[in-house]
């Protein structure tokens, strides 16, 4: 009998200056034991953040029922409002949480609250002392048999500075991590690990439409010859994806040459280009993590849409994506006739981009089945109400394959710890960690 064709997990496609990583097929699995317990399923991590709070019109009121983010009565019964009608067909799969907050930050001007939304830091003080963010921790516990522990990304990039933070993550003592926004010098740096190509290079081949899986194309062939059959399948629609990736950062170019500086709050009212198509760039991001995590790339990543307060890009979006002649900081602020709509529309439009990612999350499969069923996806804020550090709108989606219980809606009440949700979902993803900052509990439906 001939011997059955095995494939390395490590296994790159190769073509001209440029090497790309491959999904899970079922010839890595031949001659070990696919059939091994749960347990050892790679478990991911995914934090996902917006700034500014969120639309809550007054109780009783149409607007409320309209566009109220939190949504009508409670548990598996409750009632999205147009707000979050997009996740609709994740219901199953997620549960909307209210009332967490972090004690430190209950009384900090809402957008320094920002700061803290993944690490539970204590900001009261002139001194900025934040701490260790969970993504960080995670990265220790889960990310060592990747290629990269995390990823950090963000609308912006770099650091930003004290209360208009561009990054979600902290390392020991509260030391920021700079965040990557360049979707065509993240797709390069990571999944062209050996590309000599310099990015003009890059760019030049683009411009003759060279994709990198026009590089790699006469590998793929290659080894498509001896896959079996649902390899193959999975194989083109991998390659299907890479390029669809590349599309969606060529859309996002105008972007490439435009850097903000960390520093210098005179230079964050920036104009952004009309051409800017702030879906196409927010679904790229979404498209790169969804590639990281279907290539083991890593299992830890962290990704900031947008800084708090009008800072940067994110300010135009909703002009960029709807029409809506404010940014999303002035919009938070405003109290003019039909300004719940307005908000509501931008809040659903945020939604609705998160619900492209857990179905791109639910499509995408690995050794286990659907990436999402082992991966925890967190997508929140860290106000209410404009400046209001309390009842965070938070979304846990994702990880029924590490045995997650869904609920629909949970208000929690207003004291309890957000740290409290960060420990679990630690524990959830396999860290063994007693506490996280001010925890004092776990919650209850994540198998901690």
């Amino acid at each position: 009998m001939s011997r059955p064709f095995r494939l390395h997990r490590r296994t790159l496609l190769r073509g001209a200056g440029v090497a790309c990583a491959l999904p899970y097929l079922e010839a890595m699995a031949v001659g070990n034991t696919p059939a091994a317990s749960a347990s050892d399923a790679a478990k991911r991590m995914c934090f996902v953040y917006f700034p500014n709070g969120v639309s809550m019109p007054p109780a009783g009121g149409e607007d409320r029922e309209a566009w109220g983010w939190f949504p009508i009565g409670e548990g598996r019964d409750c009632r999205f409002t147009k707000v979050l009608e997009p996740l609709e067909p994740h219901r199953d799969e997620l549960t909307v949480f209210g009332g967490f907050s972090h004690p430190n930050s209950r009384r900090l001007l809402g957008h320094i609250a920002g700061d803290t939304w993944l690490t539970g830091g204590d900001l009261r003080g002139s001194a900025y002392k934040n701490s260790i963010s969970a993504d960080q921790v995670a990265a220790r516990a889960i990310g060592g048999t990747t290629r990269y522990p995390s990823l950090t990304l963000s609308c912006d990039g770099g650091v930003g500075y004290k209360s208009r933070i561009a990054t979600l993550s902290f390392a020991d003592g509260g030391k920021p991590v700079p965040a990557q926004h360049n979707p065509r010098a993240i797709f390069e740096r990571y999944f062209v690990p050996s590309g000599g190509d310099s990015l003009d290079e890059r760019r030049r081949s683009l411009d003759v439409g060279r994709k990198v899986v026009d590089l790699i194309m006469d590998d793929a062939r290659v080894l498509r010859r001896r896959l079996g059959r649902t390899d193959r399948v999975k194989m083109d629609d991998y390659l299907d994806s890479l390029s669809q990736v590349e599309t969606g950062i060529a859309r996002s170019e105008s972007w490439l040459d435009t850097p903000l500086p960390d520093v210098d709050e005179s230079a964050f009212s920036l104009d952004v280009s009309a051409a800017v198509d702030p879906q196409a760039y927010i679904r790229t991001m979404f498209d790169l993590i969804t590639l990281a995590f279907e290539t083991d790339l890593t299992r830890v990543v962290t990704y900031m849409i947008a800084r708090e307060d009008g800072m940067g890009f994110g300010e135009n979006f909703p002009k960029l994506a709807l029409g809506i002649k404010k940014g999303h900081h002035k919009i938070s602020h405003d109290k003019s006739d039909g300004h719940w709509a307005e908000w509501g529309s931008y809040d659903r439009w945020l939604t609705s981009q998160l619900a492209y990612f857990v179905d791109r999350l639910r499509n995408v499969r690995d050794a286990r089945g659907p990436v999402l069923d082992n991966t925890l996806v967190l997508y929140g804020s860290a106000c209410s109400s404009t400046h209001n550090a309390r009842n965070y709108p938070l979304v846990l989606a994702g990880g029924s394959g590490m045995g997650v219980e869904h609920g629909g809606y949970r208000p929690m009440s207003e004291e309890t710890p957000m740290s409290n949700l960060l420990l679990s979902a630690l524990r959830t993803a396999g860290a063994k960690v007693e506490r996280f900052a001010d925890s004092n509990g776990l919650v209850e439906g994540l198998p901690a």
